[in-house]
């Protein structure tokens, strides 16, 4: 059995958290060499994290105490060897208590020093102690700040360095750009491009790092226009900009500039292969993809994990899951990334089997899976409708911390669901939040497939009050393999409830070109949705389709539909004119349909013919003579209203007044608008008593 091949403990015994304390305390040595200096400086600055570094090498300490240095070239050579934060803290100590602090290029040294350690505020405070620098110790700065990753406080040190030094360089520039990049920052680095432009003379890697980072920021117009710029350009340039565009959705455009660009007799790189090999994803070109992979063996490109991932990716897109599980075990160090691409490409692919076997696979239990590795092996399990070994999935999910992701969550929904566990997968789905389509889409297909047609449709109005539109769920029914005429009506309704006439006729075509037949449902839908958008030549067209080419008799419901879209247009003369060519006697719906567009457009002359046709076929109901009545006094005709009451006392009909019930104390209690007392004899107030009840 696949679910005792799992073993998911074994996937849990992995590498601790690394977790360590801070400890903010200034070092004594350098507080203790700044007092004696008299620099005023805030001690925070001086702070050292001894937790997080071994003691000082005796060997080090002993090299202190014999050498004595007193020259810079001593300092030097020990903040070259020095291998510790807390010996890097006794030379800075020495460096004070000699008076060295003004020599360049100890301080140059020191700010380097500083960063390899991460320490970058006592870096930064070496560099602003630093009366005259030059552009070499803020280069060395801003480069920690880089490699730290803190980009933010990077951006700020150059706007201080520009202060401070009056030239920049095109490292310089290359590095901020870098952080603009990292940051996604498009304005930022377009200020820094007008500096760029303002020195002048940029080299082609600093143009190069603008195209990536206009393209990274989405901006391909501007990226697309340097690119054009430039005079020479290598394979870096021609790279950025086709990745640019693939980034970009537009994958087209980057293959038609990899064809541009050997023609420029430039060779691409594993760089521009990957970013091919993503564009033939996103187009699903197989054959393209192929080419590649034949260049790629051509030139001598080795399936590294570099490359084996996209090319991985490549084949599971496009549909060749054995090319790529062929790719997969070409790979020596396969890592998490194309571990979970091979298991999603199997799920996806319909190989729920070998998709679980890959999971399971004793072999890469040294890699912790991620949501996505998750959401995949339960969509896995969905599919084989194997509840037990989905909820052995959910408690891997519990223990690794995955299952509070969207992607988590959304495939647990599915997964219950399409197992019949609808109570799970409704649980499930009230704890996730934000619910997104995915979620509502797997909710209201798991309430289909259990024949819970009333609360899918619950849900499908929900969503859409929750602002999702119509075509989310149309992910589900494509997705569906056994569509049959229910289905297709059940979506034609959906679409028409929210008003989208052109999407429930779309489905109508659709569905013919299925080769289903249409029943009287179906023509019902879509005679109701074409109703309610006013496409009266439409809703005609359909109507008599219906009879000529599919021998369907109209119903009284297709008849009141024709009524209604008739009478709510305006039409009213050719609503009755249609209620008098009907082949059978017309029915309540059908007048009740044609009265309701007489009050919509007050033609209260045709609304008075609907009302005493509906008097006639039911004359012992009393809402018909109170409708007349209203529709009379509502015109005035204050005589003809009070006859039709008369008639009503005559007749013995009482209208019952509309009331609400109220459960109680194991009783149900009813009242009217501005009733203010019970209606079963007790005198006492109960409006009160009520609105305690309603808060409780």
């Amino acid at each position: 059995m696949l679910i005792g091949r799992m073993k998911p403990l074994s996937l849990l015994r992995r590498r601790s958290s690394r977790i360590s304390a801070s400890n903010t305390e200034p070092h004594p040595s350098l507080v203790e060499a700044y007092h004696g200096t008299h620099l005023h400086l805030d001690p925070r600055l001086l702070s050292i994290n001894p937790i997080k570094s071994p003691p000082i090498s005796p060997r080090f300490s002993e090299s202190i105490a014999s050498n004595r240095p007193n020259s810079s070239n001593s300092f030097l050579s020990l903040l070259h060897s020095c291998t510790d934060v807390l010996a890097l803290g006794k030379i800075h100590g020495l460096l004070i208590v000699r008076g060295l602090t003004q020599n360049l290029q100890l301080q140059t040294k020191l700010i380097g020093s500083y960063g390899t350690f991460g320490k970058l505020e006592c870096a930064r405070m070496v560099f602003d102690s630093i009366p005259d620098p030059d552009l070499y110790s803020g280069k060395v700065m801003l480069k920690w700040y880089i490699m730290n990753e803190r980009y933010m406080e990077a951006i700020g040190f150059y706007t201080c360095m520009r202060q401070r030094l009056q030239e920049q360089d095109n490292i310089v520039f290359s590095l901020v750009l870098k952080a603009c990049v990292k940051l996604l920052d498009l304005d930022e680095g377009k200020k820094l491009h007008c500096h760029i432009t303002k020195v002048g003379n940029p080299d082609c890697f600093v143009l190069n790092v603008l195209i990536d980072m206009y393209a990274k920021c989405g901006d391909m117009e501007c990226a697309r226009r340097l690119f054009d710029e430039i005079q020479e350009r290598n394979v870096v340039s021609w790279t950025s900009i086709i990745a640019g565009y693939v980034q970009n959705d537009y994958a087209e455009e980057g293959f038609v500039l990899f064809n541009k660009m050997r023609w420029a007799c430039v060779e691409p790189n594993e760089y521009t292969i990957g970013s091919l090999l993503t564009a033939c994803s996103a187009l699903d070109s197989l054959h393209q993809g192929k080419w590649i992979h034949g260049y790629m063996i051509k030139d001598g490109m080795g399936v590294d994990s570099f490359l084996g991932t996209p090319l991985l990716n490549m084949y599971v897109k496009c549909g060749e899951v054995t090319d790529a599980r062929s790719i997969f075990d070409e790979l020596c160090d396969a890592d998490a990334v194309p571990w979970t691409a091979m298991i999603v490409g199997y799920t996806q692919m319909g190989y729920p089997v070998e998709a679980l076997k890959l999971f399971s696979d004793e072999k890469w239990t040294g890699i912790v899976p991620n949501s996505v590795t998750l959401a995949s092996a339960l969509s896995a399990s969905a599919q084989l409708k194997d509840l037990n070994l989905g909820r052995v999935l959910h408690m891997l999910g519990i223990k690794l911390g995955l299952d509070e992701y969207a992607a988590v969550m959304n495939a647990l929904v599915d997964m219950y669901a399409k197992c019949c566990a609808i109570l799970e997968a409704n649980y499930i789905f009230e704890r996730t939040s934000p619910k997104d389509v995915v979620t509502w889409n797997a909710m209201i297909a798991g309430y289909s497939q259990n024949d819970l047609g009333y609360e899918a449709l619950i849900f499908f109005n929900q969503m859409r009050s929750d602002g999702c539109l119509p075509d989310a769920i149309t992910v589900v029914f494509d997705e569906m393999r056994d569509r049959n005429t229910v289905t297709w009506c059940a979506m034609m309704g959906g679409y028409g409830m929210q008003g989208d006439s052109i999407g429930s006729i779309d489905l109508l075509r659709k569905m013919l070109k299925e080769d289903l037949q249409p029943n009287d449902v179906t023509f019902t839908s879509i005679l109701s949705t074409c109703s309610h958008t006013g496409m009266v030549d439409e809703g005609q067209k359909y109507f008599d389709t219906m009879s000529k080419h599919y021998d369907i008799v109209p119903s009284m419901k297709h008849y009141a539909c024709m009524v209604d879209m008739l009478a709510r247009s305006g039409k009213v003369e050719e609503a009755l004119e249609f209620i008098e060519r009907m082949p059978m006697q017309a029915d309540i719906s059908v007048w009740g349909a044609f009265l309701h567009g007489c009050r919509l457009h007050s033609r209260l002359e045709f609304g008075e013919v609907a009302v005493k046709k509906m008097m006639e076929l039911q004359p012992e109901t009393p809402d018909y003579y109170v409708l007349m009545s209203n529709l009379y006094a509502s015109d005035g005709r204050w005589d003809e209203a009070f006859k039709i009451r008369e008639v009503m006392k005559e007749k013995g009909l009482i209208k019952l007044p509309g009331c609400s019930s109220i459960g109680m104390d194991n009783g149900l209690h009813s009242f009217a608008l501005k009733d203010m007392f019970h209606r079963h004899g007790n005198t006492s107030p109960n409006f009160k008593v009520f609105s305690e009840h309603m808060v409780q």
